[in-house]
């Protein structure tokens, strides 16, 4: 199978907003550079950038980011014109993927999930989705590539997708930021604003992606939202507390929300870790992977491993309750099995040891917290 090449349309004027879309700064990157970034952080090898205007300025940042350039002398005909500009540039037996430069912000776990349904998948026309809404980039077949270079229809490449859809197969994802687009000043503002939450997923997108795991039930998902609730509660107080490393409130609510994402799987939490960490997400697939049993010394700070730990210890389904009452509950299961029974006093016992802790560096008790 042919590997699958990029192509990045940077052509346009960018005639909605002050600056020049491709050329932007995003956290210290052009937009250009964070597509052509995002492709090779996720495989793609072959990535090539479609110029127009600007050309020499956008072809010296293509360049220096290690993508190949397709100049288009037609880009003021449209888009499309770019799109096929890309498209004539490729080998015949190339599948491809086509990503407009004004949306720079999609995760590399998302296009590796998209290349890996490609290979099960290689006639289909692939639409990433995002809570049932077709996103970018779309994953082309090779076979496409005649059918654009012919099509004078109208619509564009929409037009002719629309067409071929009995090919088409949606994939649901959690990355909101396949849908974020930027052509006003107001939206470049509001994708900065979202630079933050590229290392971890939101609040909406962790519930998306609990929503696409099967193994995540109804009374999974309650336990996770309170396990979310108690573990935000703790952050707060340690924040109000002034405790040093100060606790991120996003990445605690991440992690509690997603810390069951693979729950009924063997070894849930290495598994859970394992899909965050393909995901893009190593942080929270590290408190993650340490949620069952934590054995902190004496002289390590806590941090959002411990504070999302302790607060699923306190969670029975979606109900607050004591530690002792948390693993009294497993006693009765398993202490039959003196091996399990010393194993499940020893989880206890490490539990309680943690929630003093974390009552010192609070100030207050979980009662007190609680209220």
């Amino acid at each position: 199978m042919a590997d699958v090449v990029a192509i990045v349309l940077a052509a346009g004027i960018s005639s909605r907003m002050t600056g020049f879309k491709p050329l932007l700064d995003l956290g210290g990157r052009s937009s250009l550079v964070r597509t052509i970034d995002l492709f090779h952080a996720a495989g793609v090898k072959d990535v090539r950038v479609v110029t127009g205007h600007r050309v020499a300025e956008t072809r010296a940042e293509a360049v220096a980011a290690g993508a190949r350039v397709i100049d288009n002398p037609e880009y003021r005909e449209g888009m499309f014109s770019s799109i096929q500009a890309g498209v004539r540039s490729l080998s015949p037996g190339a599948p491809f993927l086509l990503l407009p430069v004004d949306i720079p912000l999609v995760r590399p776990g998302t296009v590796r999930l998209l290349l890996d349904r490609h290979a099960d998948n290689p006639e289909r026309i692939l639409h990433l989705t995002y809570r049932g809404e077709r996103g970018h980039p779309p994953l082309l077949p090779a076979d496409l590539q005649a059918d654009i270079l012919a099509w004078g229809g109208e619509g564009g490449l929409m037009g002719l997708l629309a067409r071929n859809e009995q090919r088409a197969l949606d994939i649901p994802v959690s990355d909101s930021h396949i849908l974020l687009d930027m052509d006003t000043d107001q939206d470049a503002t509001a994708l900065a604003e979202r630079l933050d939450y590229l290392d971890y997923p939101d609040r909406e997108e962790c519930e998306t992606l609990l929503a696409l795991r099967p193994n995540v039930n109804e009374r999974g998902l309650a336990h996770c939202r309170a396990v979310e609730r108690f573990a935000s509660a703790m952050a707060g107080a340690l924040l109000r507390a002034g405790y040093e490393p100060a606790p991120d409130a996003r990445l605690v609510t991440a992690a509690a929300l997603l810390h069951d994402v693979a729950k009924g799987l063997p070894s849930h939490e290495r598994e859970g870790g394992r899909i965050l960490d393909q995901l893009g997400f190593p942080r929270v697939a590290g408190i993650v992977e340490a949620h069952r049993d934590i054995d902190l010394p004496a002289d390590a700070p806590l941090t959002e491993r411990e504070i999302v730990y302790l607060a699923d210890k306190l969670a029975k389904g979606q109900q607050l309750v004591s530690v002792e009452e948390r693993f009294e509950a497993k006693l009765r299961l398993h202490g039959h099995d003196p091996e399990a029974a010393a194993a499940i006093r020893g989880r206890m016992a490490r539990a309680l040891r943690m929630q003093k802790r974390m009552e010192a560096a609070m100030g207050r008790s979980l009662e007190q917290l609680w209220g």
